[in-house]
Parts: structure tokens; sequence; C-alpha cells
């Protein structure tokens, strides 16, 4: 079939092509854990602040009274432990890896947590770096958690296809910016995430402005927002507008991401709860 033609739904295709080969063969679960759902937190390019919107979201569904889990899929950019202050090893029994748990009792797996020294740059080739984001799933002991966030790579390569093949996602939320080549990129997460069947479940917009210290206008410091555009386009829903806040950064530094304060995150918690 041409790709004019198909349809991305293999359910109801009787073709035999290269597209069947890719659907989703999940990754048994590590049998004393129970995870309810699993929301991945994706984006087209980095240094949007995928890695905070991660943290924030656990942080936010953990506060209201759920059992969340953040799994680091980034495996060779990996920044979820330092924001939490999470430093050491990882503990086992020789058949299962136990996570380490924040202050506040969010549950972390990160390739950072195996490390002897946390700066070793991790040089693996993809093949084994898609491994361990499997292991990260089925040799990790995660117990009962409500929900998993999954904090991933940015792009569309090797890592985002093993976790939306490997992993059953319940859906996404794309992190981007104000800068005009985000369409474009948002639109090829976008359009990987509905190839592989996986719901959108809206988009976060991070430095979408700054507050001035003085009359609290919002200056628009990377231009004007797109976020609302981009989002209507793909008729999915803006979740939240991140401005550029010094002391959120300063929280992510000191390990303490956990203490923020601000509702930005209530709109998308809202939406993931209804899962």
């Amino acid at each position: 079939m041409s790709n004019e033609e198909c349809t991305h739904d293999c359910s109801t295709c009787s073709a035999n092509c290269s597209s069947k080969a890719a659907k989703p063969q999940f990754e048994p679960q590590n049998k004393h854990s129970h995870v309810k759902k699993v929301i991945g937190i994706v984006s087209g390019k980095g240094g949007v602040g995928k890695s905070l919107v991660t943290s924030m979201l656990a942080t936010v569904m953990q506060r209201r009274g759920f059992r969340t889990a953040i799994l680091d899929a980034d495996i060779t950019g990996p920044s979820i432990p330092k924001a939490f202050g999470l430093h050491g090893i990882c503990d086992g029994d020789g058949e299962n890896i136990f996570p380490f748990v924040t202050k506040m009792g969010t549950e972390v797996m990160s390739v950072n947590l195996l490390l002897e020294d946390e700066r070793t740059p991790v040089i693996w080739r993809g093949p084994v770096i898609a491994g361990t984001v499997k292991q990260f799933w089925s040799d990790v002991l995660w117990g009962e958690v409500d929900f998993m966030f999954v904090d991933m790579p940015p792009g569309t390569g090797d890592v985002p296809l093993t976790v939306f093949q490997s992993l059953p996602v319940d859906g996404i939320v794309i992190v981007t910016s104000p800068q005009e080549l985000v369409s474009v990129i948002v639109g090829k997460a976008a359009t990987m995430a509905k190839m592989m069947n996986i719901p959108i479940i809206g988009l976060v917009e991070n430095f979408s402005y700054l507050n001035c210290p003085d009359c609290g206008k919002h200056i628009e410091i990377y231009g004007e927002s797109r976020v609302d555009k981009e989002a209507e386009a793909l008729g999915v829903p803006t979740l939240a507008k991140i401005p550029i806040d010094p002391s959120l950064a300063k929280l992510c530094d000191l390990g303490t991401i956990e203490l923020f304060e601000g509702d930005y995150m209530e709109k998308a918690a809202d939406l993931i709860e209804k899962i």
C-alpha cells in the first residue's frame, strides 16, 4: 500500500507492509508491580523544559493523593535525579531493581542512579539504550503506581519509538516553546504519536513569558505565543503556559522541585486524572 493510501490503522487493513511489523508488542510489566496509567512527556527538540514539566506533573499528582512514578527514558541526558535531589546507586535483590523514592513519595528510576559517578557520560548505541528503557519497565519493582510519567528524549528516534511500542502509553503531553520553528517540530511529534495510535492529551508551552518584577506585565521575550494555534490545529487543548521563572530553575538546581508553588499544571493534572 502506498503512503498516500495508508490510514495507519492496521486493525482494518489486509495489506502486508512494514507498518504492521511496528504493531506494539508490550514488554511484560515487573511481576511485583501494578502501574495503572503511563503518560509520556515528549518534545520535538531539546531544551524546552520537558524534564521540568515531567517533574511538576508528578509532583502535582502526588499532592492530589495519587501514587506517582517517573521513568527517566532520556538515557544520554538524564536530569530528573538532580531536580529531586537524588544521588547514589539503586539497590536490588538480584531479581528486581528498587527505584529511588523522593521526599514526597514519587518513585524514580534513571540511568544516573545506576552509575558510580553521575557525571560519567553514557556512550551507548541505540539498541543498548532502547534495551535499558525496557529494563526500567520490566526489571524495576515499581509496586502500586497510579500514574507513571515517562520523560523521553527529544525527537522521534529510537527511544520514543521503543516507549510507544513497548510500554502501554495511555497518552502524551507535548512540551514546546514560543519560537516559530516549533510548529514544524510539534507537528513531527504529533504525527508520530498518531501513527502509533497514542492519544495526545495536550500541549504545554514553556518559556511562554516573563513577569515584569516591577509592573507585573507579561513580557513575551521569545515572541508571541503560538501554542494555542498549534493546539487548535491538532484538535487538542493548551494545558499550560509556563513563564520564565528563576525560582523554578533554582528549585531544580537545589533538588527541591517538589516545593514549587503555582497552579501551572492544574489543568493538565485535571485531564490526566480523568484518563
